[in-house]
């Protein structure tokens, strides 16, 4: 996800996003923890980029 696409977004879609974010990540790293050859962390790694481009840059702006 860009971050011109984050921008895109209301307040309420991007709480809504950044709990999909953190369901996913937690799904993640559940399956990490099962799988001791789990392959796709880099999928980890990108969720929490997405989430912390939603957090700290896009819902800063907005609240300005």
């Amino acid at each position: 996800m860009t971050i011109n696409e984050i921008r895109e977004l209301s307040l309420e879609e991007l709480e809504v996003k950044v709990n999909e974010l953190k369901q996913e990540l937690f799904n993640l790293k559940i399956s990490k923890k099962l799988l001791d050859n789990y392959k796709n962390t880099a999928k980890i790694r990108d969720v929490k980029k997405n989430n912390s481009k939603i957090k700290k840059t896009v819902v800063t702006e907005k609240n300005w």
